[in-house]
């Protein structure tokens, strides 16, 4: 007889490392071309002049494979890749502690206020311990316009490594926290409107499905479309001023506030209001499914997890 969801033991840690990882290297692997083609996008200045207009994300992708190669819209994966295994481990282990911090006593269960303030947290310790050391060393090699069809370009950060000893050596350990301000603030709304999104769209399927034990795949998948796609429209001129700041080089003493406000005054007075929404199409187009593609691997490679604890469990028990 099949186990319902509250007769399941708390998910331990190893599992949450384990299927986060793996959806996370998932997701990594279907979507960096889009989070490339959004990174150039951002880092772009065409629209300044009189009479023209931004570069749209087909053109922009079109322009990166014409100019270096299709494998040019992977760059920056192996600093992703990397970081992904403990950014998801972290997101979601901390996101089930807080929550469980957060909840009743008595009862157990968590207020929908309650799950955005265990959201906002994971979001923000992700942030601060893997995400922004990791997307500035990402931001510096997918910016490089490098051909890698042409083997005697060489450019100046050959692989993440290479980027992370380069950036210490020449400009200090504290520019890989560079915009870390901005991206815990970012990570913190994405990560808060995701998770109350798909919890409460969660438990909405199982009311409307009382007699399944698990929601099939597919309906993980649409959840974690809908939840993923609520956190770039709230925060997209964070993340574009973020990718600018951990682009751009400044004087070592110049304070955090100073560089974001001269980026965007820079941004209003030269590109005007819609600057701040440069790359929102790939970005809405990369987080979304690949919070889908989180979402619906995670939940089943938990259960394959479970399951295997239950019939190791169930075999004890027997031998007994």
């Amino acid at each position: 007889m099949s186990r319902t969801t509250r007769d399941r033991k708390p998910v331990g840690f190893g599992t949450h490392i384990t299927a986060g990882g793996i959806a996370g290297a998932v997701e990594a692997l279907c979507c960096q071309p889009l989070d490339t083609i959004k990174v150039r996008m951002q880092l772009s200045k065409t629209g300044r002049t009189p009479g023209t207009k931004p570069r749209g994300f087909i053109a922009t992708g079109a322009m990166i494979v014409r100019r270096e190669t299709a494998l040019a819209l992977y760059k920056g994966l192996g600093a992703v890749l990397s970081g992904i295994v403990p950014k998801m481990a972290i997101r979601f282990a901390s996101f089930e502690t807080y929550k469980g911090w957060l909840a009743d006593r008595e009862t157990r269960k968590t207020t929908v206020f309650n799950i955005f303030l265990a959201g906002l947290g994971a979001g923000t310790t992700e942030a601060v311990l893997v995400v922004n050391p990791m997307e500035v060393v990402k931001i510096r090699l997918q910016a490089q316009m490098h051909s890698l069809a042409d083997p005697l370009e060489t450019p100046q950060y050959r692989n993440a490594g290479h980027a992370v000893y380069t950036i210490v050596r020449e400009e200090g350990f504290a520019v890989l926290y560079r915009g870390v301000t901005l991206t815990a603030l970012r990570q913190a709304t994405n990560q808060g409107a995701n998770f109350t999104a798909y919890q409460e769209l969660k438990k909405f399927a199982h009311q409307q499905q009382p007699e399944l034990t698990d929601l099939p795949t597919y309906q993980h998948m649409v959840i974690g479309l809908i939840s993923g796609a609520m956190g770039p429209f709230s925060n997209a001129p964070i993340d574009t001023i973020k990718t600018r700041l951990q682009k751009v080089t400044f004087p070592p003493e110049t304070p955090a506030i100073t560089r974001i406000t001269s980026i965007a005054s820079d941004m209003w007075r030269q590109e005007g209001v819609h600057s701040f929404y440069k790359g929102i199409t790939p970005r809405v187009l990369r987080v979304a499914p690949g919070q889908a593609i989180v979402f619906a691997v995670y939940e089943r490679v938990r259960r394959l997890i479970e399951h295997v604890k239950e019939v190791s469990d169930d075999d004890d028990r027997y031998s007994e």
